[in-house]
């Protein structure tokens, strides 16, 4: 893996939080691998009890643990990155090789671009990973960006908007508002590749119809940490199976 260079600072810093997450952080960090450029990982433990954090360490990753919470962990990881761009990537996302250049060319181009994304598509052939990825372009034209899509953001402007604030649902919806207040954004067409699994073993329509009420809700001004309430259950029955 090309990064973790002491003498001269990366282009890229890569932040990965995670939690448990064993069975998925080996092929994300492989295709991190694969990213042509300077880069570094930084993977930002949440209380994991598995392998999850050895692996991250065998694949050249520096890990770091933080308090439990992805807005927190992200927070923790762009503290210590030292590249003047940052990319958030969740630990069961596959990105591009080509992503760092992307990111570069992005901001080279263009001094007010602060941010962006990139295009999704969900893995798999079920009915739920094709409409995921039908759906996810529809929802950034009103305005609907996600954590998932690989957000990426120039170091300064993170710390300047104060990051990802510590709520416990919604962080990355919360983050790209404010951020798209203070500057432009852009969306790039090539896909980054996460994992269905949210949809696997369970009704795809009851467990979307229930992360469209929590969305809905949030826009209606209810707090994330009541909405967490509601998404527990459902996250603790993922973690179940």
């Amino acid at each position: 893996m090309t990064n973790q260079m002491k003498t001269e600072p990366p282009a890229l810093s890569i932040i990965i939080p995670t939690l448990n997450e064993a069975d998925s952080i080996q092929k994300s960090l492989a295709a991190v691998a694969r990213i042509h450029g300077q880069i570094e990982v930084i993977v930002v433990d949440g209380g994991s009890d598995d392998r999850t954090t050895e692996i991250a360490r065998q694949n050249g990753a520096l890990v770091i643990t933080s308090e439990r919470g992805r807005g927190l962990q992200m927070n923790s990881g762009a503290q210590v990155a030292r590249a003047e761009a940052l990319l958030f990537l969740h630990a069961d996302t596959i990105p591009p090789p080509d992503a760092a250049e992307r990111i570069a060319e992005v901001f080279d181009r263009d001094a007010a671009t602060l941010g962006g994304n990139f295009a999704v598509r969900f893995d798999g052939d079920t009915l739920g990973s094709r409409f995921m990825t039908w759906l996810y372009p529809r929802l950034e034209k009103i305005g609907l960006w996600y954590g998932d899509s690989g957000i990426f953001v120039r170091a300064y402007a993170y710390k300047d908007i104060g990051g990802f604030k510590p709520i416990p649902l919604f962080e990355d919806l919360d983050f790209m508002r404010r951020l798209k207040k203070v500057g432009g954004m852009i969306h790039l067409p090539v896909a980054v590749v996460t994992s269905s699994r949210r949809f696997e073993g369970r009704s795809f329509v009851l467990t979307f119809a229930r992360w469209s009420i929590l969305q809905g809700l949030y826009w209606l001004g209810f707090s994330p940490r009541v909405l967490n309430q509601l998404y527990t259950p459902v996250r603790s029955a993922r973690a179940r199976q």
